[in-house]
């Protein structure tokens, strides 16, 4: 990748607005800013399969704006703040109104980590 801390290639610029453009994977962005999440997790408060949850996380590790940590055979999940798209995606992120509806609907079905 070639670029400073504030400027990217037309092709990174277009590829982190791909990724991002994906109301799910902007959620996963969303919730990981606070805290770490495992897939299973996501599957129950996406309520979608874990291979869709795994493949959003697959596009979001693709462009480095999150982590993944092993422990035994799960996989967590956390944002990446060394990612040079970090400030980028934060100033999208802030903008997301905790109180929208699908984010209400998300969090309410977050449940203690069971994996």
């Amino acid at each position: 990748m070639v670029h400073t801390e504030t400027t990217f290639e037309v092709q990174e610029l277009t590829e982190l607005l791909k990724v991002m453009s994906d109301p799910t994977r902007i959620l996963i962005a969303y919730f990981l800013q606070s805290k770490t999440y495992c897939v299973c997790e996501f599957v129950e408060m996406f309520e979608i399969s874990q291979p869709a949850i795994s493949q959003h996380i697959r596009k979001l590790k693709q462009i480095e704006l999150i982590t993944e940590t092993r422990k035994g055979q799960w996989r967590y999940f956390t944002i990446n703040k060394q990612s040079p798209y970090y400030s980028m995606v934060q100033q999208i992120l802030k903008t997301i109104n905790p109180e929208n509806t699908k984010v209400k609907n998300v969090i309410t079905k977050e449940k203690p980590l069971e994996c």
